[in-house]
């Protein structure tokens, strides 16, 4: 019987031991409630898929444990194992080059990407299998992609049957295996070495009811939907996230609240006069609707949005600012009637420069931080041969509403 509304979508990573999958689902089986997997996907490599085929599809030994759990035989095929594409798309037998991994990073975030773009599934993502490599882009995927129900899990086994290739689950009835006993150099070179029932030399029995398979799930921290995460490539996407972390620190967010009247930024509420509050308000939009690189996430230290002196002069600006005034007292009010009136041939440049003041300085008190207040306060710049005005906060962090 199905416990979840959800469908449990298991993604491994694989190398040379097949042996993880079934450790897995045996583990995810039996967890209380347990986990029935409706889908599954192996990322490995070319001889990875080799192997899984060789020892879990065509030896039968998925059947065999599928009919023994009552799990879906159909759910592991060929269509379930994804290979690693390299340079122009071909298949990679292995992860041995710095380009190798850098495709390998790129693939794996964009699979798991994918595949947590439908909220009707959870995702059960296992490092336990392939290289090291491997386990730290799934990992790292999940951590840029995973939503507040998606599992990582890394499965633990006792041991010698860790290290026994027959081993791949604990089947109900105990089956005996055998084990070569490392403890003594001289029966690694032994041709013929004796059986040992628990002794220190040849060959050891293990059975298989003591055999303990732990499913350790490992918390991590989830960012999607909490920064941007627009990039492509998985350095694109770390890039990305650690900018907008720094920025985090230093910019927080700022809102305009035309209506209330109120600059908020970060935990800060600051009132302003309606005229610094439209005209703040313009300059931010500036950056949000006028920015000549929508392309960039980010403007570091970009200025190419401020507008000049003379342009803010001019009855256009004058009548862009109206409408917010509008928003602020109503579109019938005098208050409206009376700014437009006094600035139909355009707003001084003079006054501008006066309230430029007035408004970081009103920026400067409230907030009590001269470096976080740099971010916020309007910068006047000489650019171009005039005189430019604008605010260096990130556009990424502007909400006006």
């Amino acid at each position: 019987m199905k416990e979840s509304n959800f469908k449990e979508v298991l993604i491994f990573v694989a190398g040379t031991t097949p042996q993880i999958i079934t450790e897995t689902i045996y583990a995810l089986i039996h967890q209380d409630p347990p986990i029935n997997p409706d889908e599954i996907y192996v990322i490995t490599t070319t001889h990875g898929k080799r192997l899984i085929k060789e020892n879990l599809i065509d030896s039968g030994r998925f059947k065999e444990f599928c009919k023994e759990f009552n799990v879906p035989e159909n759910i592991l095929d060929e269509d379930s194992i994804v290979i690693v594409k390299g340079h122009n798309g071909n298949p990679l037998d292995d992860i041995k080059e710095a380009d190798d991994n850098k495709f390998l990073g790129d693939f794996i975030t964009s699979f798991v990407r994918d595949r947590a773009g439908d909220d009707k599934t959870r995702l059960h993502c296992s490092l336990a299998g392939g290289r090291k490599t491997m386990s730290f882009y799934m990992g790292s995927a999940l951590q840029l992609f995973g939503r507040p129900w998606d599992k990582l899990y890394h499965v633990l086994v006792t041991p010698e049957f860790e290290s026994n290739p027959d081993f791949y689950y604990k089947p109900k009835k105990d089956r005996v295996l055998t084990s070569l006993n490392r403890s003594l150099d001289k029966v690694l070179t032994s041709n013929n070495p004796p059986l040992d029932k628990g002794g220190n030399g040849g060959l050891k029995e293990l059975h298989t009811k003591d055999a303990q398979i732990f499913l350790a799930e490992l918390p991590f921290i989830r960012i999607k939907n909490k920064i941007p995460l627009n990039g492509k490539s998985f350095k694109e996407l770390v890039e990305e996230g650690q900018k907008e972390i720094d920025t985090s620190l230093t910019q927080p967010f700022i809102f305009i609240n035309l209506k209330e009247r109120v600059v908020t930024i970060g935990e800060k509420d600051i009132e302003f006069k309606p005229f610094h509050l439209v005209f703040y308000a313009y300059l931010l939009k500036q950056k949000v609707e006028k920015c000549p690189y929508p392309e960039r996430a980010y403007c570091h230290d970009c200025t190419d949005c401020f507008p000049q002196l003379n342009d803010l002069s001019t009855p256009k600006v004058t009548e862009l600012l109206s409408r917010d005034y509008e928003i602020i007292y109503g579109p019938h009010s005098g208050h409206v009637e009376n700014y437009r009136r006094q600035w139909k041939d355009g707003i001084d440049a003079a006054k501008l420069r006066s309230d430029r003041s007035k408004i970081n300085r009103e920026i400067m008190e409230n907030l009590g931080n001269e470096t976080l207040s740099t971010y916020y306060t309007i910068s006047s710049l000489r650019k171009y041969g005039g005189t430019r005005f604008g605010i260096r906060v990130e556009k990424g962090k502007i909400r006006i509403e």
